[in-house]
């Protein structure tokens, strides 16, 4: 298998659908591009790592009064439609790593040959305990990262993964993620530029630049 993996962030249907109960503006338009990627993964065997929010009531980042910075309406809530990833990007073989896994986790997901699915319980990848270790474990050469949203769920991951994986290039597929608040994306994506991060679209991967 190739040192390149593909990072899919938060492709669930309440982000995803305009009729979710978080829905980031734009991301319908999105949809055939993920599909896409997707597809070019598994085609060349390419593993997905995908994260996924999964909430309960009282979890932090949710609010019946959000700010919607820090606070959101409650969304992805366990068991729900909204909280499925859309069938767009479905996962190959996924293995599930919640949050309160036993250490053993990463036993299976030495072993594991499909993609990897990240249950989180708030906008930061790396509050699941276990990804700084399935990133030290993985140690892609390559990290193609996408999904939503641009500005908060995609930048704690890049950002994580800048400190976490400094021997990693970090791709980050621009045309193929939305923000809540697209007014900050330009500025955070310069940011991103400045501290090493490539930015990429969707035709390049597709034609093949990552593998």
């Amino acid at each position: 298998m190739s040192d390149t993996i593909f990072w899919d962030v938060d492709t669930q249907a309440d982000f995803m659908h305009a009729d979710g109960k978080l829905y980031v503006p734009g991301a319908e338009e999105i949809i055939p591009t993920l599909a896409a990627l997707t597809g070019y993964a598994h085609g060349r065997g390419l593993r997905i790592l995908a994260s996924a929010d999964d909430h309960v009531p009282g979890h932090r980042e949710l609010s019946d009064t959000p700010d919607w910075r820090t606070t959101f309406p409650p969304h992805c809530m366990r068991g729900t439609p909204g909280q499925r990833k859309i069938p767009e990007t479905a996962l190959r073989d996924p293995l599930v790593v919640e949050p309160d896994a036993p250490a053993t986790i990463l036993d299976a997901v030495r072993a594991h040959q499909g993609d990897l699915l990240i249950h989180k319980h708030w906008f930061d990848v790396f509050t699941n305990p276990h990804v700084p270790a399935i990133v030290e474990l993985l140690r892609p050469g390559r990290i193609v990262l996408y999904g939503v949203a641009t500005d908060v769920c995609d930048k704690y991951a890049v950002e994580g993964l800048l400190a976490r994986a400094p021997w990693a290039e970090l791709w980050f597929v621009a045309d193929a993620a939305r923000a809540i608040h697209a007014d900050g994306v330009d500025a955070l994506l310069e940011e991103w530029r400045r501290r090493g991060v490539r930015m990429i679209t969707a035709r390049d991967i597709l034609a093949g630049l990552a593998g």
